[in-house]
């Protein structure tokens, strides 16, 4: 499912990212758009092998969407100079369960941000009726410049893929 984005900058894909990753096999594929500065979306339907009880996406897999999502918002707008960060704490408030084979719309704002920290959140809604179903909020740490060479992102897969 692809709702258009018509106004929104494409977030770059990784090769292996289990949220993003445009080659992981069991990963779940989405593409990000940033819809406005320190605002991202995305749209998708959870297929049935990523439920927990019938008819539900996992939590655990619900979790991961709001990390990964809420992390995103922050990520700025210079796809080759993004701000890479790894969460230090996530909280999740799963208010309704979250259907498998239904249109989510899924969106990430940014929150205060400082020089080596941020916060963020992250909420998933059952795309034709606007409810929300989980919400989470993230505290995020920088990566450390050691551990991520900019100059290879592009080897490493982190570009923005045609859908």
């Amino acid at each position: 499912m692809n709702y258009n984005f018509p106004m929104a900058n494409k977030q770059p894909n990784s090769r292996m990212c289990f949220i993003c990753g445009v080659e992981n096999p069991v990963g779940l594929h989405l593409h990000i758009y940033e819809t406005e500065p320190g605002v991202v979306e995305t749209t998708y339907i959870a297929p049935e092998h990523f439920q927990g009880y019938p008819g539900v996406l996992h939590g655990g897999i619900v979790g991961a969407i709001i990390d990964e999502i809420s992390g995103r918002a922050l990520m700025g707008d210079d796809p080759m100079n993004p701000r890479f960060m790894f969460t230090a704490k996530l909280e999740v408030k799963y208010r309704r369960n979250v259907p498998i084979g239904k249109p989510l719309k899924i969106v990430g704002r940014a929150g205060k941000s400082k020089s080596r920290s941020a916060e963020a959140w992250a909420g998933i809604y059952e795309a034709e009726t606007g409810e929300l179903l989980a919400e989470g909020t993230t505290l995020l740490m920088n990566v450390p410049a050691d551990q991520i060479d900019a100059a290879q992102l592009n080897e490493l897969g982190w570009k923005v893929y045609p859908e």
